[in-house]
This record gives structure tokens, C-alpha cells and sequence, in this order.
């Protein structure tokens, strides 16, 4: 007899929202999304002190919250590309909710994310960046998906 999440699997997609490796190689969802706050929980765990200490090196800005946002941009394309490796469909990963009324300031993040993505060797066709969904967002949405982008 099958568990819940086998005969689930068998009617839709299994997503798997967490920053927890483990669970992910455990479970092995289709697709896995990473947002903020599961970043956070994540990197309090000192195994993935790798992951945070690299992003921190890496990170560029002319000031120090350029170089924040950077690191926090590094660290989350890290647990993605990461994640990448575990899942076989799309890793999803948000755009900083603080330019959810920016369309601009949207596609070059969503843009940064997806050349982050490729200096790690994972290709654009296997993230989905998401969104705020608010008007701006929308319209950020359209033109990226446009040039080919998943939003």
C-alpha cells in the first residue's frame, strides 16, 4: 500500500518548499522553491556555513548594503543551484519583495539571478523566478517571459 505523498504524487506535481537539503534529497520533489525566509533557516544550520562564507566573499557593492543585498542574491542562487542538483524540473527563486511596485529594478534583479544561475552552470530554462504579483510585477513578468524567462 501506498503512502499519502506516493498517491498524491500520482495526481499532480510534487514542489518541494524548503531550503532543507536533506528533505529535498528525501522526498525528491519535481520542482523546489526557495524563498527569504527559508534561506534563513537553512543557514543557521552550520552545515551550509560553506554556502553563506562564500557568498559573503563574493559579494560586490560600492557601499554596504549593495554588498548585503549582493551576498543575499549569491546565497540564494547557491541553495538553488544546490537544489538544481536534486530536482530534475525548475528551482524557483523570488525577486527581493522590496521592488515589488519597480517593474525596471524586477528584470534586472530577475536578470541578475538568471546570470548568477549560469556562473554556476545551471541554465536559465531550469529556474523560475517569481514575482510579486502586483501590477508592476505583472508587467515586469510579461516582458521577461517574453525574452524566454519563467516567471
Amino acid at each position: 500500500m501506498s503512502n499519502a505523498r506516493e498517491q498524491l504524487a500520482k495526481a499532480t506535481k510534487i514542489v518541494a518548499d524548503t531550503g532543507d537539503l536533506d528533505s529535498i534529497r528525501d522526498l525528491k520533489p519535481e520542482d523546489a522553491t526557495t524563498n527569504p525566509s527559508l534561506i534563513l533557516a537553512a543557514v543557521s544550520n552550520p552545515k551550509f556555513s560553506d554556502l553563506v562564507d562564500e557568498a559573503i566573499k563574493s559579494a560586490k557593492g560600492d557601499n554596504l548594503d549593495d554588498k548585503v543585498a549582493d551576498a543575499t542574491d549569491r546565497l540564494a542562487v547557491a541553495f538553488g543551484s544546490e537544489i538544481s542538483k536534486l530536482v530534475p524540473g525548475y528551482v524557483s527563486t523570488e525577486v527581493d519583495a522590496r521592488l515589488s511596485f519597480d517593474v525596471e529594478g524586477t528584470i534586472a534583479k530577475a536578470n541578475k539571478i538568471l546570470a548568477l544561475y549560469a556562473e554556476k552552470g545551471v541554465p536559465k530554462e531550469r529556474i523560475l523566478i517569481k514575482i510579486a504579483s502586483t501590477w508592476e510585477g505583472i508587467q515586469a513578468a510579461r516582458k521577461l517571459e517574453a525574452e524566454g524567462v519563467k516567471c
